[in-house]
């Protein structure tokens, strides 16, 4: 057992109670710092895979400007604990036994996939794989209608929670 496996284990563990704090917090803001410290675990995880740039990424994208966005609509919109907290409703019913569904057909699809090794690269093209410039080169080119696509929405939720609490404030 190395430290690489300990650590890998403990952000993976972190991860996935943070990611839980995320969904059972009470309070938005809670919810919103947990998620904050499930990118940090995530970034540790990315670190562990020698993906520097994506975990740098991760810190900077997501738990910087992202998590800044949210918490900023969660503020404007003044969300508090729901009243409603705790008793079952056909919605939450519902909802679980769809998410339930989810996973085991997930399960079933995921078990069925043949075991394949990874694709070997060659001396070149391991020599530029994860730096900047062929991962900005994949986005701008093979990627960029999702990556505009995706900061349109996020432009077009942030004007949506502003008109919402415009009759608010």
């Amino acid at each position: 057992m190395n430290i690489e496996l300990i650590l890998f284990g403990a952000f993976a563990l972190l991860t996935l109670l943070s990611a839980g704090l995320v969904i059972f917090a009470r309070s938005p803001i809670n919810s919103a710092m947990a998620l904050v410290s499930t990118f940090f675990f995530l970034a540790g995880l990315y670190v562990l895979l020698w993906a520097h740039t994506v975990a740098v990424l991760q810190v900077l994208v997501y738990a910087g400007a992202i998590m800044v966005l949210f918490l900023f609509v969660i503020m404007l919109l003044n969300l508090g604990e729901s009243p409603t907290r705790g008793r079952p409703t056909l919605a939450r019913v519902a909802g679980g036994v769809a998410t339930l569904g989810f996973l085991v057909v997930l399960g079933l699809a995921l078990s069925k996939l043949p075991v394949m090794a990874p694709p070997a690269m060659s001396g070149a093209e391991a020599a530029t794989f994860g730096t900047m410039a062929s991962l900005g080169q994949t986005i701008f080119t093979q990627w960029l209608f999702p990556f505009e696509a995706v900061s349109l929405l996020l432009l077009v939720a942030m004007v949506g929670a502003v008109v919402v609490a415009k009759s608010r404030i």
